[in-house]
Parts: C-alpha cells; structure tokens; sequence
C-alpha cells in the first residue's frame, strides 16, 4: 500500500512507548520528530506537517489518557485522530441512479478509473455502463472496451466519430438503461483553453451529477494546484486519485487535495479492475498505522465468496458440516486470490498489518501467492478420490502427483500439511456455539475502543468513534 515506509516508521516510534503508563516531553519530541520526517518524506506540504505536528504535540502534552490506557495507545488515538483530519472527509457518492463525468489531463489514469468505477458500482447492485468520449488520444476507444469487457460493464464508444459531444450524447440514448453513467473524457498535457472548452460542451450536453477529476498520485503537492484549476475552470466535486501502489508522494496528493474545496472518492491501487476502493479516512489511516480495517476486510471476503460460489456451486457454511477436504481449501484459496494481493489484504488485518507485516521480508509476500499458485497446480493434478479424503495419499501417490503437477514431493507435503492444520481449524469452529464465535471476533478487535488499536467494524473508527 501507498505509504508503507511512512507507516512501519511511525509504528516503529510509537513501539518504543510499550509499557509506558505516562509520556515524557522527550518521549512526545522523539514521536513528532518521526511524523515530521515520515510525512515530509512522502511529500506533504511543509507548513501542513508543522500544524500536524503541532497539534499532536500538545494534544499529546496536555491530554489527561483515560483510565486504564497506556501511553501507547493515548499517543496512537491523538495521530489517528490528526491524520484522519489531514486528509479530509470521503466525497458524498450516493448508491442511486446518476451521470458522473471524469476529467483529468492526460495520463492520468482517467480510462483505467472509468471501468474501475463502473466494476465497483456494479458490486453495489447497480447496473453501470462506461461512455468513451475521447477522440483525442490513439487507443482510448480500444482501452476503454478492453477494460469495461474485463470489468463486465456495458460500454458504449464510436471510435470513427470526431465530435466527443456527439458521442456523449449518443452515449446517453445508448445507455438509457443504465443507473450509472461514467463518462470518460479526453485529457491534454496540460489544462488549456481546448479542453476547459471541450468539457464544458460535453457538461452542458450530458448534465452530469457530479464531476470528479482524476489525479495522478505521483503528481504529489500540485494536486492542490490542478484540483483548483479544474475547480475553477469546470466545477469538481470529488477526486479520483490513481496509481497509489507505486508512489512516494501519494501522501502530498493525499493531503493536498484536503487544502482545496474538493474531497477524495475513490483510490486506485493497482492496474486490475479491482483495484479500486471508496476512500474511507478513518479506514484509510487505520491500515496506515497497523490497525487494520476491517469494513474494507469484511467487503472484500464477502464479495470473494460471492464470485467463488457462482463459480464453483459452493457455500462457504458447509465448511461448519463434514470433512474439511481439499476441495474445500481449493475454494477458500480461489476466495482468497479474489480478495487482492496478500499485502493489501494483510494490511486490512487488526493485528496484522502493524509489526508482523513489518518483520516480513520484501518479497514474503510474493513467495506466499507464488506458494497458492502451486498449491493449485498439484490438486489439479489429484484425482477426486484424493481430493476428498488427502489422509489416503501415500509416497507412491505423492510420487505421481509430482511428475503430473511438476512440482517437487516436499512442495505436496507442505500441501497435505497445510491441510491438515486448517482441518483442525475448522473442527474447532465447528464445535463453537454463537456466543463463542462473538467472544472470538471482539478480541480480533481488540476488545471496542481504545485498547489496541484493532480495526473499526461498520464505519466506526478503530477507537470506537
């Protein structure tokens, strides 16, 4: 995720404070320092950083911590707190019908968003529908019907028009059908007259509801800059900030769009179709610093299931009757890979994406799906017998099974044994009552507010808020 050094560096601050039950000047001095350096360094504004800091500071100096609450997680609740204010309120994006144009300069990642959007939209229960309007740039109409086929919306372009109003409102007659609209449109190397009046015409004819603009994450602190001359020259409502997985300075597009009169609607984080979540701040910032987010978690594992069960005709509750099988854990693995790389998934995790994710190497990350993949391959190779009931596989199968999956006998042995561990899991959750299971999931969470930091459910901040 955007900002990884930033947060394993402040995490790392703010471990220091373990078992302290009251804070220092020096304790508070050495805890601003870090923020000041993690944050100049993921490039948001200086005098931003000094009133951040500021506040943290004296919060942290004059704030009695509540009963019971360790130095720790006082000082964790105050930067929480300040950095959710940072970065500013999410854009009001109602689920109802509506007409959204996308502006932005070119490159900015405009046609990628568009699909992801509609994507995103039609796991809401809406049927969305992408209008290619850029008659500009080589290869938009092409891109454009590539990404919204491997997104499953509809799309509508005319790649031999020339008139990108006309192709708008062709788009609407087009798309009667659809609750959401996503009109895409052509960008320029820079905001001139050409295409300030091209959106114009292209708003006037389409009437959108809302307009979003488009950011580039790399672009960093002169997101304030472009988000005011689009504001000012076409109107915007929200701001779509792409290419977060790859940037340092996605903490100076981040805060600056806070500075201007827009607010932030979506992130995108990656070059999949699914790559793309609805900025949430408190969820956002809680990732950031280790606690997890658990209303991202729960979104993605439900619609995991959802996509592995039309799949593969499977339910996920009869994992709590019978054997667990491997075809089981086959379905769990597909479920897992459709909830994004590990990483971003870890990072959603309470517990998880703080210290642990930490320690891990680089590439822990890419070995583990490297891992998966495998894993797949040698059940593949598995006949249904073995499948169903793996105590049964002996040396001579195993044998077998790794000339046909060409894989190695130890990479099958940690297969079977991975198999075994997660059968024991699932005869323990088997044999839990409804109050156990309760009893489980608030200690995922560290138990409500303000203890350990552990990921919010439902919207509510990790505190409780």
């Amino acid at each position: 995720m955007v900002l990884d050094d930033l947060g394993s560096s402040l995490r790392g601050t703010l471990d220091k404070l373990q078992g302290k039950s009251r804070l220092s000047e020096e304790d508070v001095e050495e805890v601003v320092k870090e923020i000041q350096r993690s944050l100049l360094s993921a490039d948001v504004d200086v005098d931003l950083v000094m009133e951040l800091s500021d506040s943290i500071r004296e919060r942290a100096l004059s704030e009695e911590p509540p009963a019971g609450t360790t130095a720790k997680d006082h000082v964790l609740k105050i930067v929480y707190e300040e950095m959710v204010d940072l970065v500013g309120e999410s854009t009001d994006l109602p689920l109802e019908s509506q007409t959204i144009v996308l502006a932005g300069l070119q490159g900015s990642g405009k046609t990628t968003s568009a699909a992801k959007m509609a994507w995103w939209f039609s796991k809401k229960g809406l049927r969305p529908a992408v209008i290619q309007t850029d008659t500009f740039r080589p290869g938009a109409y092409d891109q454009a019907k590539e990404m919204c086929e491997r997104a499953e919306v509809d799309f509508y372009g005319n790649p031999d028009a020339e008139d990108p109003v006309e192709i708008a409102e062709a788009g609407l007659e087009a798309t009667e059908d659809a609750d959401v609209r996503i009109v895409d449109t052509s960008g320029r190397s820079g905001l001139n007259d050409e295409l300030v009046e091209e959106l114009k015409e292209i708003e006037a004819a389409v009437e959108p509801d809302r307009n979003l603009l488009v950011l580039d994450a790399a672009i960093g602190q002169g997101a304030k800059d472009q988000a005011r001359a689009f504001g000012d020259a076409v109107g915007i409502d929200g701001v779509v900030i792409t290419k977060l997985d790859g940037t340092a300075k996605g903490g100076g597009a981040l805060a600056a769009v806070d500075q201007t009169d827009s607010s932030i609607a979506f992130l995108g984080t990656g070059e999949e179709v699914k790559d793309i979540e609805r900025f949430e701040p408190s969820g956002f910032i809680s990732r950031l610093l280790g606690m997890g987010d658990l209303k991202q978690l729960s979104e993605r594992v439900e619609r995991a299931m959802e996509e592995t069960q039309e799949e593969e005709d499977w339910d996920p509750e009869d994992l709590m009757k019978g054997e667990f099988t491997l075809k089981d854990m086959r379905n769990q693995m597909n479920a897992m890979n459709k909830m994004g790389p590990l990483d971003q998934v870890m990072d959603m995790i309470p517990g998880l994406s703080g210290g642990i994710k930490d320690q891990l190497p680089d590439d822990a990350m890419d070995v583990t799906q490297d891992r998966l993949r495998d894993f797949e391959v040698i059940m593949d190779s598995m006949t249904e017998e073995e499948l169903e009931n793996p105590r049964s596989i002996g040396q001579s199968q195993i044998e077998r099974i790794a000339r046909g999956s060409g894989t190695d006998e130890e990479t099958i042995r940690e297969l079977l044994e991975q198999h075994k561990m997660m059968s024991r899991m699932m005869k323990q959750f088997q044999g839990m009552g409804e109050g156990d299971m309760q009893r489980m999931m608030k200690q995922m969470q560290g138990g409500g507010g303000g203890g350990g930091g552990m990921g919010g459910m439902g919207g509510m901040g990790p505190f409780g808020d």
